[in-house]
């Protein structure tokens, strides 16, 4: 396979019957590459020509009449309808208003530093001015893939950011919010509480989706408020979630074999701006700080961190694309960062055991120690313990 990357852009270079192609990718990674090249020895192969002409860019191509061409041709045909809205909110308010009147292809990162200092005075979040940034750096590539323009589209440096801050409830306020929620919010908290779903997850939701001799769920859909339909999750990853015995059976209680699994009391699917009060209610009714639906997915991975269990697990529970965004979670998994730490003293390294997980025999002996402790002579002869 003869795929190459010059100057930030993926190319393919192969011959066929001694002629020599040479085109760039439309898709600018190696995968769409490699299978830009399958296609095009395809076609070669049907005996199709595969030298058409780029696409000519109008002369002076300016920013504004690209964008929104870029957004009808690409936004809208690749993007969910939330993400569609966002960027069109984002090229209106901020990226035409600034770039509009240059020539696309007279850009330069100078202009795009220019654009990062006044956001940033206007009061702008860095993390947000990245956002804006991203939507920027793609629409400018697409510009340098569909019209050939020369050289690479400019460089944009994202800047840098605090590390995101994550809230999550403890077990004594999980206990109490579920304590005041009752009916079908209390289902869908617990659920979330339990599974990590996001909101339009849960809205999402079918009957189908959930296995009930393997307990486990399905996460196939979410419910978008917009349009009323069900779409892909976050990601367009589908992902496995067992179930444990107390989900397993609220919902066995009330299951059928089609439809959403969370209705409203007029048996229609819920909105997230019902979904937001009906939780407000049972927070301020327990007398809880503020907080949203997505802290009890922060809830679901925190709680799973402290117990030990690997990121790695937590980031396919949550269904992350990489593992860079579950690691917000590292902070709150004391118990590796502890056997970490036990291996600089030589009372907790292992003596003799080789091949075990340094920590492992000092936790063993820790742990009979606290067992004899507690087997003491008043308690020796309980029948709970007394064996003979």
């Amino acid at each position: 396979m003869a795929v190459r990357r010059i100057n930030n852009s993926w190319w393919v270079d192969f011959r066929s019957d001694h002629v020599r192609h040479r085109k760039r990718s439309p898709e600018n990674t190696r995968s769409g590459a490699l299978a830009y090249e399958a296609a095009l020895r395809n076609r070669l192969a049907r005996g199709e020509n595969i030298d058409r002409p780029q696409e000519t860019a109008p002369q002076a191509l300016l920013f504004a009449d690209f964008a929104w061409k870029w957004f009808d041709e690409y936004v809208i045909p690749n993007n969910k309808y939330s993400e569609q809205r966002m960027k069109r909110y984002i090229l209106g308010s901020s990226l035409v208003p600034f770039f509009g009147t240059l020539r696309v292809d007279a850009i330069t990162t100078h202009h795009i530093e220019q654009y990062k200092a006044h956001v940033l005075k206007g009061g702008l979040a860095r993390k947000t001015v990245n956002n804006r940034l991203a939507i920027l750096g793609k629409c400018l590539t697409t510009a340098y893939e569909w019209y050939g323009f020369p050289g690479p589209a400019p460089k944009r440096a994202p800047l840098k950011c605090p590390p995101a801050q994550t809230t999550f409830l403890s077990a004594d306020e999980c206990s109490l919010l579920l304590a005041h929620a009752d009916g079908v919010i209390r289902e869908m908290i617990l659920t979330a509480l339990r599974t990590g779903m996001r909101q339009g997850e849960l809205k999402g939701l079918q009957w189908p989706s959930i296995n009930w001799e393997a307990r486990i769920i399905t996460v196939r859909h979410s419910r978008c408020d917009r349009t009323k339909q069900l779409e892909s999750p976050k990601n367009n990853r589908e992902r496995h979630i067992p179930m444990d015995i107390d989900i397993q059976e609220v919902l066995f209680k009330r299951k059928r074999a089609t439809g959403y699994v969370f209705l409203n009391d007029a048996h229609q699917p819920f909105d997230g701006q019902c979904l937001i009060r009906r939780l407000n209610k049972v927070r301020d009714e327990a007398g809880l700080r503020r907080f949203g639906w997505h802290t009890l997915r922060h809830t679901f991975a925190s709680h799973l961190a402290m117990k030990g269990a690997p990121l790695h697990i937590v980031q396919a529970l949550l269904g992350h694309s990489t593992i860079t965004t579950t690691m917000r979670y590292a902070h709150v998994a004391p118990s590796a960062l502890r056997a970490a730490i036990e291996m600089l003293n030589p009372k907790t390294m292992p003596a003799a055991i080789l091949g075990q997980p340094v920590g492992n025999e000092w936790i063993s002996t820790q742990n009979e120690e606290a067992a004899q402790q507690y087997l003491t002579p008043e308690n020796a002869y309980s029948p709970r313990y007394n064996h003979q």
